[in-house]
């Protein structure tokens, strides 16, 4: 190929992904590219160093004679378009402390932070310097997991594995507040390392234990193994956690994607016999729930589902089809369990998600609040793509620190002891 062309082409991708990461035409259009969504994350989470990347290949393209002619100019104009466009990501992703804000004081109230006891109060968070934006810093999971990796907490084997993260100092006898994650993909793919890691080790700094854990997958296990798994890896934590040093009496539920449903799912049904087989007795109900980006309803009663998702919960995890076994798929919906006793939600959802689209988790959060006596926080954040947050970007930052102030306020209402002063931090 000319160099002139490929120079030209390779401009016209790179100003095609950003616009991609601004407007994708999945949430104008029926049907989901992988493409979309992969390209859209690092896109819209990294922009700065996108820009820079770009800005860098389109000078060198220039400097070796490439960016002569019609072609090298159109080259150069489309690269300063994707550059300006970078720049409105980048924007909007520090518009989201503003959103995220917004949405805990229209839930909790404009004195929500004086209504938190201050030894629960969050340590004062540390501006975003120039450094962590241009090289985020990734967590370690080595570091929080050194004495708790892959426990067993039931009888799958690899599947009903989970890992303790906490901090080396945190004292046996803490009583430290418990994050559990449930980790995404679909219902058929995914594990424990490398989903929320920035939430989870931002909270063990903070004197949290959490719990990763794995469940059991499809198309080998079958609806509802997987929400079995969560109910008893809950069962696990009460039981077992405080030797770990966390608190069994205020365990929180989180999860993105799938692990969003199922964290819904098993907020909204405590003590649900048929999915606590040989644990019926068992106390799964959890202090609060925060599903990122989740799927609420399965049996698409408000036409704004992703049009693949019904194929792959018959083919895949329920097998059965929707019209023969409709009770079945109503019972797996969130939706159809919100009720009056739920304990405070915080749903967070991406404007720009290609995967689950945000319609679902409007819906889904009217619902809760029409009947919930308890806080229904709901952020949608711009330009925000599905699982944005396994990026350490500076909209993850911003939202990791709004859960962590919603916490702060439910810890706050729950009681519980007082953390031990010996995991106080200032970190991260």
């Amino acid at each position: 190929m000319d160099p002139r062309n490929r120079y030209l082409l390779t401009r016209a991708l790179a100003a095609a992904a950003t616009l991609n990461a601004l407007r994708p035409v999945t949430r104008f259009a029926p049907h989901v590219t992988t493409a979309e969504f992969v390209a859209g994350v690092p896109v819209s989470e990294m922009p700065l160093q996108v820009a820079a990347l770009e800005g860098g290949l389109a000078l060198l393209g220039a400097g070796r004679g490439r960016a002569r002619g019609w072609r090298g100019l159109l080259g150069l104009g489309l690269t300063a378009a994707s550059i300006a466009g970078l720049w409105r990501l980048h924007r909007d992703a520090q518009d989201s402390e503003e959103v995220l804000e917004r949405a805990l004081v229209e839930a909790l109230g404009p004195g929500y932070r004086d209504a938190i006891d201050e030894p629960f109060s969050p340590a004062p968070a540390a501006p975003v310097d120039r450094s962590q934006l241009l090289v985020p810093r990734f967590p370690r999971r080595k570091r929080y997991t050194a004495s708790g990796a892959n426990i067993a907490y039931g009888d799958a084997g690899r599947r009903n594995m989970l890992d303790v993260w906490k901090r080396a100092d945190l004292p046996d006898d803490a009583r430290a507040p418990v994050l559990l994650q449930v980790h995404g993909g679909a219902w058929t793919v995914g594990q424990k390392e490398g989903q929320a890691y920035p939430l989870m080790s931002h909270l063990a700094e903070r004197g949290w234990v959490c719990v990763a854990i794995n469940y059991r997958l499809s198309p080998r296990a079958t609806w509802p193994d997987h929400i079995v798994d969560v109910k008893r890896a809950i069962a696990w934590t009460r039981a077992t956690i405080a030797d770990h040093g966390g608190d069994p009496d205020f365990i929180v539920l989180t999860g993105g994607s799938a692990g969003g449903h199922l964290t819904a799912l098993a907020a909204l049904t405590p003590g649900y016999a048929p999915w606590q087989p040989g644990f019926e007795d068992a106390d799964t109900s959890v202090a609060a729930a925060v599903p990122f980006y989740g799927v609420y309803d399965f049996l698409d009663r408000h036409g704004v589902a992703n049009p693949m998702l019904e194929g792959l919960l018959a083919r895949a995890v329920i097998k059965t089809r929707l019209e023969d076994d409709r009770e079945t798929w109503d019972l797996a919906s969130p939706m159809s369990h919100v009720r009056a006793d739920a304990p405070p939600f915080f749903v967070v959802h991406g404007a720009n998600d290609t995967v689950v689209p945000v319609e679902q988790a409007r819906y889904f959060v009217s619902m809760l609040r029409e009947v919930s006596t308890s806080p229904v926080v709901y952020a949608e954040l711009p330009r925000a793509q599905h699982a944005f947050d396994i990026l350490p970007s500076l909209r993850t930052h911003h939202t990791v620190r709004a859960v962590e102030r919603f916490l702060a306020v439910v810890r706050s209402r729950h009681g519980g002891e007082t953390p031990a002063e010996a995991v106080t931090s200032e970190a991260t």
